[in-house]
C-alpha cells in the first residue's frame, strides 16, 4: 500500500487516460480493482480552464437571477415576464426552451438508436406545427389575454375543463423536469464531479447521482426564485449561444476522424442513413415505424400537440410586447431550428458509427528495459457499440439486460461520450457546460410552467380566490419550490429507459395528444362544448393506458414500457409504440368531443368572440416591410422545410 500511494501522484495522468505501467503484482492488483470499480467508460481529463468556464456559466446565470429579482414586484412579473420582451429575445427563448438537455442528449440518442430517421422530428415533427401556432394559434393565445394554456381552456368552456388540463399538465411538468435531473446526474457520474469529494469523507460512491440531482435542483431553484419567467427566457437565449458553440466544433472534429460523410455512411448499417426509405414498412428501419404511424403520430398529434398546446414552449411567446412579436416568435424559432438536426443528430450516428473500444496491452523497449502499457477498458464499454455503452443502474451499478438477457446499451450517453472523447481543454469545458445549460434550461422550463399553472388555475381558481397580488407572488415561489422537490422523486423513473426521448414521447401521448384534439376543435369549431371536451380528455387520456397497457415493445419487459395489464401486440420499438398511443388517444378524444358536444349545448356566439378562429376579427396588420410579416416568414420557413426534407432524402 505504501508503494501504491507513492506512485499514485506520478501515475496520475496515465489512470485518467486508462494506462498505466507495470507494477508489482500486489500494486497491479489494487490499480485493476480501482479501475474496475469505475462505472462509467470515459474518465475526462478536465483542465482549470474547463472548470473555469462551467463555473462561468453558474455565476453567469445566478448573476441573471439576482439582477433581476428588483423588478420582480407583482406576480405577473414573476410568472409572465411582465409581457413586455422584444420578439426576438422571446424567439431565441422558445427555441431554447424546447432544447433542453432532453432534445440535446435525447436526440443524439435517438440518433444512434434509429438513426436519421430521428430528422423527422424536426422536418414533419416541428416546422409545420410551428408555422401553425405562429399563425393561427397565437392570435388566439395572446388576444384572449389568457395567462396560461388551462385558463384559455376555461374561457373556451369551462372551469372543469381547466382543472383536468391544469392537474394532467402540472404532473407531465414535474416527470419532465425529473427526468432533466436525472440525465443531469448522469453527467455528474460521468465527469467524476464528485468522486473526490466522497472518498475524501467515506461516502459510498452509489450516492453521487442522488447527491447530483438534489445539487442540480438546487440551482435552478435559485435563479428562479430571484428572477422568475424572466430569468429562465434570458438564460434560454444563452443557452441556445452555448449548444451551438458546443456542438459545433464535435460535430465537424467526429466527421472528421469517421472519414467525412462518406465514412459515417459505411461505419453504420444502411438503414440507419435513410431518412425516407423503408418508412412504408415497419421493420424496415430502425425506428420501425411504417408510413402511418410516422405522418399521423409524429407530423400531426404529437409534433403539433407539442408545438401547439405545450404551456412551456408557449408562455415564452406569450411575455411578448404585443401581438405581432407574439405571432413572430414561433416563426423566428422555426430558422435555427432547421438547422438543429445537424446538431443534435450527428453527434448519436457518429458515437454509434466509431470503432468500439477494448482492453489492449502494448509491450515495448526503452532503454533494455521491457514496458508494457495497458489500455484498461471497462465491461460496460467493451458490451457497448461504438462510444455507447452498456447500462449498468446508476443507483445500485449493476449492468441491466433486455427481456431476451443482452446488455442493454445505454445510448443517452452518446453524445456525452463523444464530447469526452473529442473536444480539447478549452472545447471540452465549452461543451460539457453546453449540455449543463440545456439540462438545467429544461428543469427551469418546467418549473416555471408549473407555478404559473398551479397559482393560476389551480391555487387561485379553487383554493384561494380573491387574495391579493402579493399573496400570488408568493404562492408562485412556493410552488416553485413544491415543483422542484417532486419532480426529484420522478427522476428515479428514467433509469429504467435508454432512451429519455422515448420516456417523454411516453409522457405526452397520455398528456399532449389527447389535448391537441380538444384545442382543434375548441378553436376551430364553435359548437365544441365544455362537457365534450372534458369528456374527450378522460377519454384520450384513458385510450392511451389503455392502449399502452396492452402493447409492449419487443425486447422489453411488461412494466413501465407497456404491457402490464397484458400483451396483446408487441411493436418494433419504443417510438412506434408512442407514436401509435398518441393516434389513438388523439382520435378516441375527437370523437368523444365530437358526439358529446352534438348532446350538449353550445356557449353562445358573442362569448366566444376571440377564442374561436371564424368568429376572431383578424389582427391587424402591423405598418411594417413585407419581409418582416408573419405571413412571409411562414412561406419562407415552409420554403426551408420543404428543402431540409429534400436535401436529407
Amino acid at each position: 500500500m505504501a508503494f501504491l500511494a507513492s506512485l499514485q501522484e506520478s501515475a496520475k495522468d496515465r489512470l485518467i487516460s486508462g494506462t498505466f505501467l507495470d507494477l508489482p503484482p500486489q500494486a497491479c492488483v489494487q490499480w485493476s480493482q480501482y479501475l474496475d470499480d469505475c462505472k462509467e467508460p470515459f474518465v475526462p481529463n478536465l483542465t482549470a480552464v474547463d472548470w473555469l468556464i462551467m463555473l462561468l456559466y453558474f455565476v453567469f446565470v445566478l448573476g441573471i437571477g439576482y439582477a433581476l429579482k428588483r423588478h420582480m414586484k407583482t406576480s405577473k412579473d414573476f410568472l409572465q415576464a411582465g409581457r413586455a420582451l422584444p420578439a426576438w429575445i422571446c424567439g431565441l427563448a422558445f427555441i431554447g426552451a424546447s432544447l433542453g438537455g432532453q432534445e440535446v442528449i435525447g436526440m443524439g440518442a435517438s440518433g444512434a438508436k434509429y438513426g436519421l430517421e430521428t430528422a423527422h422530428f424536426y422536418g414533419i415533427g416541428a416546422i409545420p406545427a410551428m408555422v401553425f401556432v405562429g399563425l393561427f394559434m397565437m392570435p388566439l393565445y395572446y388576444g384572449s389575454k389568457a395567462r396560461s394554456v388551462p385558463e384559455f381552456l376555461r374561457l373556451r368552456f369551462d372551469e372543469k375543463t381547466r382543472a383536468l388540463n391544469a392537474c394532467t399538465f402540472a404532473a407531465m411538468t414535474v416527470v419532465s423536469s425529473g427526468i432533466s435531473m436525472y440525465m443531469m446526474a448522469r453527467l455528474m457520474q460521468a465527469l467524476h464531479v464528485f468522486d473526490g469529494f466522497f472518498r475524501a469523507h467515506d461516502w459510498a460512491p452509489e450516492g453521487i447521482f442522488t447527491f447530483s440531482i438534489v445539487l442540480s435542483a438546487a440551482i435552478v431553484l435559485a435563479y428562479i426564485l430571484l428572477g422568475g419567467l424572466t430569468s429562465a427566457i434570458y438564460n434560454h437565449v444563452l443557452q441556445f449561444f452555448l449548444v451551438v458553440a458546443g456542438l459545433l466544433p464535435l460535430v465537424l472534429l467526429g466527421l472528421r476522424n469517421i472519414g467525412g460523410w462518406s465514412g459515417l455512411k459505411a461505419s453504420v448499417p444502411i438503414q440507419y442513413m435513410h431518412e425516407w426509405k423503408g418508412v412504408a414498412h415497419a421493420g424496415a428501419n430502425p425506428m420501425g415505424i411504417e408510413g402511418i404511424g410516422l405522418g399521423l403520430g409524429l407530423g400531426f398529434v404529437l409534433g403539433a400537440s407539442y408545438w401547439c398546446t405545450d404551456f412551456r414552449v408557449i408562455q415564452t411567446a406569450m411575455a411578448s410586447k404585443n401581438m405581432e412579436s407574439a405571432r413572430r416568435v414561433p416563426l423566428i424559432a422555426a430558422v435555427p431550428r432547421m438547422l438543429f438536426p445537424f446538431l443534435v443528430i450527428l453527434p448519436g450516428l457518429l458515437a454509434i458509427g466509431l470503432p468500439t473500444p477494448h482492453t489492449t496491452t502494448v509491450t515495448h523497449v526503452v532503454d533494455g528495459a521491457i514496458i508494457r502499457e495497458t489500455t484498461v477498458v471497462s465491461a460496460q464499454v467493451e458490451e457497448g457499440r461504438g462510444l455507447v455503452p452498456a447500462k449498468s443502474d446508476p443507483v445500485t451499478g449493476k449492468p441491466m439486460l433486455d427481456a431476451s438477457g443482452q446488455p442493454l446499451l445505454d445510448y443517452d450517453m452518446a453524445t456525452p461520450n463523444m464530447l469526452l472523447h473529442f473536444l480539447p481543454t478549452g472545447l471540452l469545458g465549452l461543451g460539457l457546460t453546453a449540455l449543463l445549460a440545456t439540462l438545467m434550461s429544461g428543469m427551469a422550463a418546467n418549473a416555471t410552467a408549473f407555478n404559473t399553472v398551479f397559482t393560476y388555475d389551480l391555487y387561485q381558481s379553487y383554493i384561494h380566490k380573491g387574495g391579493s397580488d402579493r399573496h400570488y407572488l408568493a404562492v408562485g415561489r412556493w410552488a416553485t419550490v413544491g415543483g422542484i422537490l417532486l419532480s426529484i422523486g420522478t427522476a428515479y423513473a428514467a433509469i429504467h429507459f435508454n432512451n429519455i426521448m422515448d420516456t417523454l414521447l411516453l409522457v405526452f401521448s397520455f398528456v399532449n395528444a389527447p389535448l391537441f384534439a380538444t384545442f382543434l376543435l375548441g378553436m376551430f369549431w364553435k359548437r365544441a362544448t365544455g362537457h365534450g371536451a372534458f369528456s374527450g380528455l378522460i377519454a384520450g387520456t384513458a385510450t392511451a393506458m389503455l392502449h399502452h397497457g396492452l402493447t409492449l415493445p419487443i425486447e422489453a419487459r411488461p412494466g413501465i414500457h407497456g404491457g402490464w395489464i397484458a400483451v396483446l401486440h408487441h411493436y418494433p420499438s419504443d417510438m412506434a409504440q408512442n407514436f401509435w398511443t398518441a393516434i389513438f388517444a388523439f382520435s378516441a378524444n375527437l370523437i368523444v368531443t365530437v358526439v358529446v358536444s352534438y348532446c350538449t349545448k353550445a356557449k353562445p356566439e358573442a362569448e366566444l368572440v376571440g377564442l374561436v378562429h371564424s368568429l376572431t376579427p383578424k389582427p391587424e396588420r402591423a405598418h411594417t416591410t413585407w419581409w418582416k410579416r408573419p405571413e412571409a416568414l411562414a412561406v419562407a420557413v415552409l420554403l426551408g422545410a420543404v428543402a431540409l426534407n429534400i436535401f436529407l432524402y
